[in-house]
């Protein structure tokens, strides 16, 4: 017996009629979630862009040596990575990166900041939605569709 996988299957709805509305919205629904996720990193890492040195401190008091490697990399990942991820460009790499960073940054909150989970609980919920698009890549509606290929 094979088993298969239904990638597009879906569970039908208890209102069939919602579906008229769920069906055409997620497209759009995935594409707003890539695209703020994006944007917000962009703004998140624009600080850190325009002085790239500016974290060498606080990545070497995590452990990350020599900071002035880690730091401007850390500015790249966020602002770049940002940017790649909102125009669905290089989609799983970038959002990879993006979700080590917040990965890092979940560490940062909870443990090395004392915050436990009420200071992790943003980074999760970040590191998850870059994940998301680490995994399942752009869609349609994205250069990596336009050029028909992804990483």
């Amino acid at each position: 017996m094979t088993d298969t996988i239904h990638t597009n299957s879906r569970p039908r709805a208890i209102l069939p009629v919602l579906e008229k509305i769920y069906l055409p919205l997620d497209t759009f629904a995935e594409t707003l979630l890539r695209v703020l996720a994006g944007v917000l990193l962009v703004t998140h890492g624009y600080g850190k862009i325009l002085d790239p040195f500016g974290t060498v401190g606080m990545v070497e008091g995590l452990g990350f040596y020599p900071g002035v490697f880690w730091s401007p990399l850390l500015a790249a990942t966020e602002f770049f990575g940002g940017i790649f991820i909102a125009i669905g460009f290089l989609t799983r790499p970038a959002a990879f990166a993006a979700t080590i960073v917040l990965l890092v940054t979940v560490y940062f909150h909870g443990i090395v900041q004392g915050e436990g989970l009420g200071g992790a609980e943003k980074s999760i919920l970040w590191a998850a939605v870059t994940f998301f698009f680490a995994i399942r890549g752009a869609n349609g509606q994205s250069i990596d569709a336009k050029l028909g290929r992804q990483f």
